[in-house]
């Protein structure tokens, strides 16, 4: 018997040999299959071609399997309930889970979020170790080429091999210091003002910069900073503006007050944003479902 071509098998001719094993008959196997008597046949010629043996043969008005097919019956059918397995992947423990899990974040998301994060994987993940890198605007590629396993972010990429999940909501407010001045009172009175602006250290500005730019509206920034973190000690004491999430308000920016934007512009989503390749890790998807409960404790979630 020659060998076997496995190059010649694919898993749909492995399915119709086990329906036809089973069903003693290539008409009750294709209504099993779905499909015409005639593809039956034709693949189970295929197979017997790639076996290098008869397989079925014809015994008064049915047939009947050789003693090859029945010897090899068991390890194909083995073989495609391994296969069937194959998208749950293996199964994880978090408790004796070993590996870094990089997410890339600003300092706004990375703060608001990931502090919790932590807690839950010292607390039932131990073996995780959390880094975190910034992710300026982020890229496909970051996750294509695994820079990061995760981004937090409210842009994504518009491509489809990238997943996403909405976290939660949040608006762009106006902060100033109260100490020092009042709030604006109008479009004209915020443009006049100084501010505080912001570029990422990649050399990309936020989506509000260049939302203002469309708009056409200019305003003085006196300052600019790579990072959110860099808005209190500017703010601090000065009659300046800075513009930046709201929710910000409950932990770096606690200190000064707000007021919301003098113009139209839309709430903005945080997302969670991963490569398709790892929508099925059941490690990945434990850490997404941990990122989206720690989401799912602050108001205003939007899932």
């Amino acid at each position: 018997m020659k060998p076997v071509d496995m190059l010649s098998l694919d898993l749909r001719s492995l399915a119709t040999f086990v329906a036809v094993l089973d069903e003693g008959s290539v008409s009750r196997a294709a209504v099993r299959l779905g499909v015409t008597q005639s593809a039956v046949s034709h693949t189970l010629e295929r197979l017997r071609q790639a076996f290098g043996d008869p397989l079925f043969v014809k015994s008064g008005r049915g047939i009947v399997p050789t003693d090859y097919a029945l010897r090899t019956g068991p390890h194909i059918r083995q073989l495609l309930d391994d296969l069937r397995t194959l998208p749950s992947g293996p199964p994880f423990e978090p408790a004796s889970a070993e590996f870094t899990f990089t997410i890339a974040a600003n300092d706004y998301q990375r703060d608001l979020l990931l502090p919790g994060l932590l807690r839950i994987l010292r607390q039932k993940a131990p073996g995780i170790q959390l880094q975190v890198i910034p992710s300026g605007i982020p890229n496909a590629d970051m996750l294509r080429k695994e820079a990061c396993d995760l981004i937090i972010s409210p842009h994504a990429p518009e491509t489809t091999d990238i997943m996403q999940r909405g976290l939660m909501a949040d608006r762009m407010v106006v902060f100033y210091d109260p100490n020092q001045r009042n709030a604006p009172t109008d479009l004209a009175e915020y443009l006049k003002a100084d501010h505080i602006a912001l570029m990422f250290a990649t050399g990309e500005r936020p989506g509000f910069e260049n939302t203002l730019h469309a708009k056409g509206l200019d305003r003085r920034n006196v300052v600019t900073v790579s990072n959110f973190s860099g808005l209190p000690e500017f703010l601090r004491g000065t009659n300046m503006l800075a513009t930046a999430p709201e929710r910000m308000s409950a932990q770096l920016m606690r200190d000064f007050a707000w007021v919301p934007l003098p113009f139209d512009y839309k709430p903005f989503t945080l997302l969670m944003l991963w490569h398709r390749r790892h929508q099925n890790d059941p490690a990945h998807r434990w850490v997404r479902n941990q990122v989206n409960s720690v989401a799912a404790t602050m108001n205003g979630l939007n899932d």
